[in-house]
């Protein structure tokens, strides 16, 4: 049977949000996050999705949020159906393994970039400077290198295009010297905990974005965490410093868009069945290499 794939969801509830993946629901004090299956990429969201994606996104975001909660408080409440507003009724399972329902924080507006290995954009700035948004780096480096040490790249977070590179000290000018410091550790601290964990998994973190908000006061970890949408992974078996190893994200849409024709801008074209499917595999592998579990068909 045809896996589901779900684009859309149009829940009885205040909508708080849409984003390019996941549908948003103001419960009060609470949010509900629903990750859809949609993908995009080059800044487009393809007309067609990639079967089990959000589930992916959501179960190993739930499944880091637990590990590091020791780290630092994070805004998971449950991702339990049983919990959902009686409201939803039937439709409640629907979401099963794709819904959060997180506390709501007030959200700091700055992606919280941790690089381990010089890659993406971060080769990029490299090779033009010899550092990575200002972090000077040894000379000398290949792409998809390991750092000597992880290091902190905030950006700006924008709602449409490209988020904006920026050096701590602009957050610090921001947010505050002490929060933004603290955001800083605290994101290094996640990186080597969760990259050590995932490497003895078969999986090299190379980089991750993560995101913050307070509460009354307290820091709290937001949004998702460590997936393949956050975060570029690589296998273990696949590494190779000099070129840019192959990873567990949307690199099957990117490539075929490239060699498509496709001009990048609007509308998208739908992608072919087996791009569809090579990307779901990826994700699936994803979640269930850093998990120990089976991911069960949709």
């Amino acid at each position: 049977m045809a896996q589901e794939v779900v684009l859309q969801t149009n829940l009885p509830l205040p909508l708080f949000g849409r984003g390019k993946v996941r549908d948003t629901y103001d419960l009060g004090d609470r949010l509900l996050m629903v990750a859809t299956d949609r993908i995009s990429a080059f800044d487009a969201i393809m007309p067609n999705g990639i079967p089990d994606k959000g589930r992916v996104l959501t179960l190993l975001s739930a499944f880091w949020f637990g590990r590091t909660r020791e780290i630092i408080p994070n805004h998971l409440i449950s991702v339990e159906a049983a919990d959902l507003p009686e409201s939803l009724g039937a439709t409640a399972e629907t979401l099963a393994g794709r819904f959060m329902l997180v506390r709501k924080a007030k959200r700091l507006d700055f992606e919280c970039v941790v690089r381990g290995y010089l890659a993406g954009s971060g080769w990029a700035d490299y090779q033009r400077t010899g550092a990575v948004c200002g972090v000077k780096l040894p000379t000398g480096l290949r792409q998809a290198d390991e750092l000597p040490e992880p290091i902190f790249t905030p950006a700006t977070k924008a709602e449409t295009g490209h988020d904006i590179n920026i050096s701590l000290d602009e957050m610090k000018n921001s947010v505050g010297e002490d929060l933004g410091q603290a955001i800083a550790d605290v994101s290094i601290a996640i990186y080597r905990a969760a990259a050590d964990y995932a490497l003895d998994r078969g999986i090299i973190i190379a980089d991750t974005k993560m995101e913050f908000g307070l509460l009354d006061g307290q820091l709290l970890l937001i949004d998702e965490l460590l997936t393949p949408d956050s975060s570029r992974f690589w296998a273990v078996g696949d590494y190779a410093p000099g070129g840019s190893p192959p990873s567990f994200d949307k690199q099957y849409v990117r490539d075929w868009l490239e060699r498509s024709g496709w001009d990048k801008q609007p509308p998208a074209p739908a992608l072919p069945e087996e791009v569809v499917a090579g990307t779901t595999s990826r994700y699936r592998e994803a979640y269930e290499w850093l998990t120990g579990e089976t991911l069960s068909r949709s």
